[in-house]
């Protein structure tokens, strides 16, 4: 018996004069050709799922990043017996901050940190000052965001203007819902969400690249 392979299929030619039925060489071409395509299939879903990595694992980050920072942060609006309304808006504050922090590198991650914290806390100081001394209003709170922008232009830190400006809008609208919250508790309580946020993505960026990108 001779046997030959083209294209993914075995011929098999029964010796002359000899009748054989042709059930095995066919059972024979079955099966070679389904082991060719099971292996043809498992590439498929081996080459699909190394694509999906990256964008899954990005995903999954963010969702942990987002809801970790949103639980710690209404964990210390509980402690600091906020409001409701405050609980929830100063909550999704830090969600807010580690999301803007998360970058696509770990190095990346922790200068955006360092941008956001510290243009919270420009932001946190002018807008503790304005509302000691004067309450919201529409008018105040653009009037401060202006102040704080210049601000940070003048003292040559153009990439902190937009997140300190962002945290005078917060701590104001926190301190119209919540007329009883003192400015300093409240531009205070901000900031430290502003830290949460922070150092959630940090931590995350630090443990996505040990576990993720190492290996």
């Amino acid at each position: 018996m001779v046997c030959g392979t083209e294209s993914k299929k075995v011929f098999a030619i029964p010796p002359t004069g000899r009748k054989v039925s042709n059930l095995p060489f066919t059972i024979l071409w079955l099966n070679v050709s389904g082991n060719a395509g099971d292996a043809e299939n498992t590439g498929m879903v081996t080459g699909f799922v190394r694509r999906m990595a990256a964008p899954l694992s990005t995903a999954l980050q963010f969702a942990l990043v987002s809801s970790l920072s949103f639980s710690l942060a209404f964990l210390l609006s509980l402690i600091l017996s906020e409001s409701p309304d405050t609980r929830l808006l100063g909550s999704m504050w830090a969600m807010i901050s580690a999301i803007v922090v998360t970058q696509e590198t770990r190095s990346a991650t922790i200068s955006t940190a360092w941008v956001r914290i510290l243009g919270s806390l420009i932001g946190a100081i002018f807008s503790a000052l304005y509302l000691m001394i004067f309450p919201f209003s529409i008018v105040g709170m653009g009037l401060m965001i202006g102040i704080v922008v210049l601000t940070c232009e003048l003292l040559r830190m153009p990439g902190h203007l937009r997140l300190a400006a962002l945290t005078v809008g917060i701590v104001m609208v926190v301190s119209f819902q919540n007329p009883g919250i003192s400015p300093v508790v409240n531009a205070a309580t901000r900031f430290m969400e502003v830290i949460i946020g922070s150092t959630v993505a940090v931590a995350t960026a630090w443990a996505w690249q040990y576990f993720f990108h190492s290996s």
